[in-house]
C-alpha cells in the first residue's frame, strides 16, 4: 500500500467553506484517506510532498469541446456566432480521425497543466473518446446530436446509438442534444427518452444567443434562414414555440436534476426559475460569449438567485484558454458589473469550479471536494495565502498552477 501525504499552507476541502491553515492531505492507493492540520495527520510510513501556495480538489470544467483544440485560430477570427459556427462546420471536413484525437490530446494536457481533473467534454467525432479516456481524467463525455427528422432517419440515430453501445475509451457517456436550432422537436425528445433509458446524463447548449431565443419562440431570424439554406427542416421554422428556451425544453421532459445546460445568456427570469424548480444546473461561459458577440449571461442573477452554477471554458475555438481561473476571474468581473456585492462571491465562484461543476454531473464519486473515501484528484496553486484564499484564488489563480494529482498520481507538476 503506497501513501503520500501532501502538506501546504493552506488546504481547501470545498466539504466546510473555512479553509485549514498548515493543511495537509493523506493519500493511499488513489483514495483520500484523511484531510485535516499537518499536526492532527499521522505519517508514518508515507512519502511527503510540500507544496507552496493553496492545495485543493482538482477543477472541474463543466463545458469543453476538446477536440476543438486545434481551432484556436477562429477565437481569434473576429466572427459573430451565426458566421463563427458556419465556419467551423467548412473546417471539420479537413480534420481526419487522427488530427481530431491529436486535438483532443493536446486539449487534455491544457487542461492537467491548469490544475482540471474533470471535465463535461461535447464529442461531435466518437473517436476522441479513445485519448480522453487513456488519459484518466474524469467526467462524463456527451455524445453529440446534430439532426432533423429526416437526418435522423437516414443514419445518424443509428450512429449515434452504435457510439452509445460501442466502447467508449474508458470514458463515463451522456446525451448532448446539440440546440434547438441544430436538433428537430421530435429528434430532441427522443434523444432525452434514450438517455433516461440507459440511465444516461443530459447535456446541451441552451440560449447562448438572441438568435436562438428567437428562434425558439417564433421560428424566425437569423438561425431560420441559415436552417432553409442548409436544408434541414425543424418543426420550430413552423412558428416557433411560443415561449422560451427554457419552457421549450420542459415541455417534452428536457429538463432536470439529470441534465446541465451550457451557456444559458438569453434567459429571462421565468425560465431560469424553471431551471432551478428542476434541478437543472448551467454551465457559464462568459469569455466564450464574449469572443463570439453572444451577450453576457446574468451572473448576477444566477448568484442571487441561488441557481445550481457551474464554469466551462467551451473550446479553443472560442475561448482564449482552457484555464478555469481565467474563466472565473472574467464571471467575477461581470457579476461587480451587474451589481453583485455580497462578499460570498469568492467563495461562490470557487464553488461553481469545484464541487459545482461535478455536481452539474451527478456528483463524480466526489470530485470537486477533498473527503475520505474520495478520489485523490488535487491541484495546487501558487497564490498569495496569507489573506482569504477565495479572493487569492480568483485574482492570482490564472497561470498559477504548480501540481495536478489524478487518482494519487502526480500528472503535472512545474
Amino acid at each position: 500500500m503506497s501513501s503520500t501525504l501532501h502538506v501546504a499552507p493552506v488546504v481547501l476541502s470545498m466539504v466546510d467553506a473555512e479553509p485549514i491553515r498548515d493543511g495537509a492531505v493523506l493519500v493511499e492507493d488513489g483514495r483520500i484517506v484523511a484531510v485535516g492540520p499537518r499536526g492532527e495527520l499521522g505519517s508514518a510510513g508515507a512519502r511527503e510532498r510540500v507544496w507552496r501556495g493553496v492545495l485543493m480538489p482538482g477543477l472541474v470544467n463543466a463545458h469543453a469541446h476538446l477536440q476543438y483544440t486545434d481551432f484556436g485560430d477562429l477565437a481569434l477570427s473576429g466572427l459573430a456566432f451565426p458566421e463563427w459556427i458556419r465556419t467551423l462546420i467548412e473546417r471539420r471536413a479537413d480534420f481526419s480521425e487522427v488530427m481530431w484525437q491529436e486535438s483532443a490530446r493536446r486539449g487534455v494536457h491544457h487542461m492537467l497543466r491548469s490544475g482540471t481533473t474533470a471535465v463535461a467534454d461535447v464529442v461531435t467525432d466518437p473517436c476522441v473518446l479513445v485519448p480522453v479516456g487513456r488519459s484518466g481524467l474524469r467526467g462524463i463525455s456527451y455524445v453529440e446530436v446534430i439532426a432533423d427528422d429526416a437526418m435522423w432517419a437516414g443514419g445518424r440515430r443509428a450512429a449515434f446509438l452504435d457510439t452509445l453501445d460501442g466502447a467508449s475509451g474508458g470514458r463515463v457517456l451522456g446525451v448532448s442534444p446539440h440546440t434547438p436550432f441544430t436538433v428537430g422537436t421530435a429528434v430532441f425528445k427522443e434523444c432525452v427518452a434514450i438517455a433516461r433509458e440507459r440511465g444516461l446524463r443530459l447535456h446541451p447548449h441552451l440560449a447562448e444567443t438572441a438568435h436562438e431565443a428567437e428562434f425558439i419562440r417564433h421560428g424566425t431570424g437569423r438561425f431560420a434562414e441559415l436552417n432553409r439554406a442548409s436544408g434541414m427542416a425543424l418543426e420550430l421554422l413552423d412558428g416557433g414555440s411560443g415561449g422560451g428556451p427554457a419552457a421549450y425544453l420542459a415541455g417534452f421532459d428536457g429538463l432536470g436534476p439529470d441534465v446541465h445546460v451550457a451557456h444559458g445568456v438569453h434567459l429571462a427570469a421565468d425560465d431560469r426559475a424553471l431551471l432551478r424548480e428542476q434541478g437543472t444546473a448551467v454551465a457559464l461561459c462568459v469569455r466564450s460569449n464574449t469572443i463570439l458577440a453572444a451577450g453576457e449571461p446574468a451572473v448576477a442573477d444566477y448568484l442571487a438567485e441561488g441557481a445550481p452554477l457551474a464554469l466551462g471554458t467551451d473550446s479553443l475555438a472560442s475561448s482564449p484558454s482552457l484555464d478555469m481561473w481565467e474563466e472565473a476571474a472574467a464571471a467575477r468581473e461581470l457579476a461587480i458589473r451587474q451589481g453583485y456585492r455580497s462578499d460570498d462571491l469568492d467563495r461562490r465562484l470557487v464553488e461553481a469550479v469545484t464541487v459545482g461543476g461535478a455536481a452539474a454531473m451527478g456528483g463524480l464519486d466526489g470530485a470537486g471536494t477533498l473527503r475520505p473515501g474520495g478520489l485523490a484528484d488535487l491541484a495546487v496553486f501558487d497564490v498569495p495565502t496569507q489573506g482569504d484564499p477565495y479572493a487569492a484564488l480568483l485574482a492570482h489563480g490564472t497561470g498559477s498552477c504548480v501540481a495536478t494529482v489524478l487518482g494519487g498520481r502526480l500528472v503535472h507538476r512545474r
